[in-house]
């Protein structure tokens, strides 16, 4: 091969190992599109470099069917690089450390203030990040990449944070700029919703389906999307505001401005307040949950007319996306069947009928990891492309 094109060869044979974590040859030639003698050409120079290993055991039991011994893997090793995800919600800061490999090397979590400003939430993150290197003993000219999540819409290409967070704290903030002079390192910064679908798609719920959305359902409630394989974040970075989708063009007027969003009747904020003369002001939504679970009638009934609430929304997100799986996470979604079942219910009554056969609405498998792994997943590729130059 000429240099380019072994350059070439090189990045897409990273690229694919940094996606999938541990794969045989056979496979690493169809994902990359690469011949096998090309790829087992790369992979004896990655090799000789010490950039890629034969993990111990298969990372997934073999497909049925298979005959004989397992195919031999190939993984990245440690020293091809490490990256790292973060996590900020409205009471939360979630980080996780993971090598190419996609073994997670640590991972930490800090509960928050309500509404902490940016710059200490940030600095808060940037010890967290400090210590978290410690743990894995990793060094910090190691890590080659950050993803981070927020819960609002990312404004491209400026990367601000839009008025519609429930981080008010953060608006109008260049998180991935701001973020990355913090901790001296490249930051790429995604809505947290995206990242939901995008770690449920890589290693939960989602494996497996090409059209997916993700519900977040916490303190407010958005959506990603994957489509056709790949993540949609729309033109400008706003696709999947799915709690201001507008539900009752008379109900209450909703932090946005408008009157009747769905964030309005299922976002946290209005489950609690429906809930207060039973059980006071100091209950949570997690609180809620684990008395619905318990038996609670009065947090079932709220959890239930959340979930009809929501699946009227994501009725008509069926109708115009047409998904054949939506994953629910967030605090919310933690109720499992509590809520799934009304938000069945109501999809199938306000879908289209082929819109509504064609969907799976199932609980997210990552929890409340969901996020933080998918802003891991989002610089895996980043990464590869670092240990490629």
């Amino acid at each position: 091969m000429e240099r380019t094109s072994r350059r070439d060869a090189r990045a897409r044979v990273v690229g694919v190992l940094a996606e999938a974590g541990a794969v045989s040859r056979a496979d690493l030639a169809r994902r990359a599109a690469l011949a096998p003698s090309t790829v087992s050409a790369v992979v004896s120079e990655l090799h000789a470099a010490g950039l890629v290993v034969e993990p111990a055991a298969p990372a997934h039991p073999p497909e049925r069917g298979t005959v004989g011994r397992p195919p031999v893997l190939i993984a990245l090793h440690r020293r091809a690089g490490v990256v790292a995800g973060l996590d900020f919600g409205k009471r939360h800061l979630r980080l996780a450390i993971s090598d190419l490999s996609h073994q997670l090397l640590a991972e930490r979590h800090r509960t928050l203030d309500v509404d902490l400003p940016a710059q200490a939430a940030i600095a808060l993150a940037a010890q967290v990040f400090t210590d978290a290197l410690v743990e894995a003993e990793v060094a910090r000219d190691e890590v080659v990449r950050v993803g981070m999540g927020l819960p609002g819409p990312v404004h491209r290409p400026s990367g601000e944070l839009g008025n519609s967070t429930i981080l008010p704290g953060w608006a109008g903030t260049r998180a991935a700029d701001a973020v990355s002079a913090a901790l001296d390192l490249p930051v790429e910064v995604e809505n947290d919703a995206n990242l939901g679908a995008l770690g449920e798609w890589m290693w939960g719920a989602g494996r497996g389906a090409a059209n997916l959305a993700y519900v977040k359902a916490s303190t407010g409630i958005g959506a990603g999307f994957i489509i056709a394989g790949a993540p949609y974040v729309g033109a400008g970075g706003t696709a999947g505001e799915l709690g201001h989708t507008v539900v009752d063009p008379g109900g209450p007027i909703c932090r946005c401005g408008n009157r009747g969003c769905l964030e309005t009747f299922a976002g946290a904020p209005a489950i609690l307040s429906s809930l207060r003369d039973i059980h006071g002001d100091g209950l949570t939504l997690p609180d809620a949950v684990s008395l619905a679970d318990r038996g609670d009638a009065g947090c079932q009934r709220a959890i239930s007319d959340a979930g009809a609430a929501i699946g009227t929304a994501v009725a008509t997100l069926c109708n115009l996306f047409n998904p054949q799986r939506i994953v629910v996470g967030g605090d919310l979604g933690a109720a499992g069947e509590l809520l799934l079942a009304p938000l069945r219910e109501s999809l199938a009554r306000s879908a289209i009928r082929s819109a509504a056969e064609d969907v799976t609405v199932v609980q997210s498998e990552l929890g409340d990891r969901a996020e933080v792994l998918g802003a891991v997943a989002l610089v895996l590729g980043k990464g590869a492309q670092a240990t490629t130059a």
